[in-house]
């Protein structure tokens, strides 16, 4: 998604902020830096962007109030896109404003980066960018050296993994109206406190395109066959699997996506196809992400998508069942003699 291999780092500014909730505080820098370090800039960019190469979602700025001027982000970097001068100003705003948003007392401080990016490709198209990074994870280094007629060896702590960026935005300088085109990393996104850099500190809503318009709808079936068919019907578990199965082979198959006819390729039932339309609408009311009829089917999101979509039979903890083709191959039983369930599989030859 993201590429740097045309990238300058322009500026760089470093601050450090604390948690205010565990009396810690924040430390601003005087003034911004221009790495001229052709070794240093490059170990900075590794550091920083790596971790975008394999990103496909994109985000947009919002604000619950539908001002996109209300969100503070998007506010200040507005004003560097629009006066270069103001970089280092605007940064310890940004640093500020970290330090009163992340406030939950799990929240670890570190150091904050913003940075002025030219030349970053996003889409195929080449655009400057601002980065916002954290750096909250030490790690202790071990350092060998030669001294006199041998070596000797020191060690660094609360040193930074270069491989391990804990936090990240990118914004780019397109689509300002929209909100701007914003690809984001968290990798301590699983953590209680973690909602904070996407959801309050940047308030991002994902945008709508077809890598997003293919995870959604393909969520919304998995939930659909693994939750919500058992309310209104009685489904064997290799029935579902073969739903799961078909689903995937179309999504794998198909370049684009069309509602009726993947409802009635796939589920192939009529009471089914009626339960599982009404099944997406009450997901995009409630959650207020529409879903269209038809669009181009995203191969990045249906690989990303694939290991989730299951087709494993466990029969208590002896047995794992692979299922992958025709599920007229499996026929479940009950042995009487043994008071026990039982599958018989067809197959032509052992492989």
């Amino acid at each position: 998604m993201v590429s740097f291999f045309e990238s300058n780092l322009a500026e760089l500014s470093v601050h450090h902020v604390g948690n205010k909730s565990n009396e810690e505080y924040y430390s601003l820098s005087e003034s911004s830096m221009h790495v001229q370090d052709e070794m240093l800039n490059q170990l900075l960019k590794q550091y920083f962007l790596s971790p975008f190469q394999k990103v496909n979602e994109v985000f947009r700025f919002t604000h619950p109030g539908n001002d996109l001027n209300s969100n503070e982000i998007y506010r200040v970097v507005t004003e560097i896109f629009a006066d270069g001068s103001t970089f280092h100003e605007n940064s310890k705003n940004i640093a500020t404003y970290l330090f009163e948003v992340a406030d939950h007392p799990k929240i670890k401080g570190g150091e904050l980066y913003v940075c002025y990016f030219e030349n970053l490709q996003i889409e195929g198209d080449l655009h400057d960018a601002v980065g916002i990074f954290r750096s909250e994870s030490k790690e202790s280094y071990i350092r060998v050296f030669p001294e006199q007629s041998g070596f000797n060896i020191s060690y660094e702590q609360q040193g930074i993994n270069i491989n391990k960026l804990d936090k990240g935005c990118l914004i780019f300088k397109t689509d300002r109206e929209e909100g701007y085109k914003v690809v984001v990393v968290d990798n301590t996104s699983r953590t209680s406190d973690a909602a904070y850099w996407k959801d309050q500190f940047l308030m991002l809503k994902v945008r709508n395109d077809n890598f997003n318009q293919t995870q959604n709808v393909m969520d919304v079936y998995k939930s659909f066959v693994t939750e919500k068919l058992d309310q209104e019907f009685e489904v064997e578990k290799t029935d579902k699997i073969d739903l799961l199965n078909r689903s995937m082979k179309y999504f794998k198959e198909k370049e684009t996506f069309d509602m009726d006819e993947f409802a009635n390729e796939v589920i192939a039932n009529e009471e089914g196809v009626a339960l599982f339309k009404s099944y997406k609408q009450s997901y995009e009311e409630e959650f207020d992400t529409p879903i269209a009829d038809t669009f181009d089917i995203s191969t990045a999101a249906v690989k990303k998508q694939a290991k989730d979509f299951k087709s494993i039979l466990k029969l208590d903890k002896n047995f794992h069942v692979y299922i992958h083709g025709n599920k007229e191959l499996i026929e479940k039983d009950y042995d009487a003699e043994r008071g026990m369930n039982c599958y018989k599989l067809y197959f032509k030859e052992e492989l």
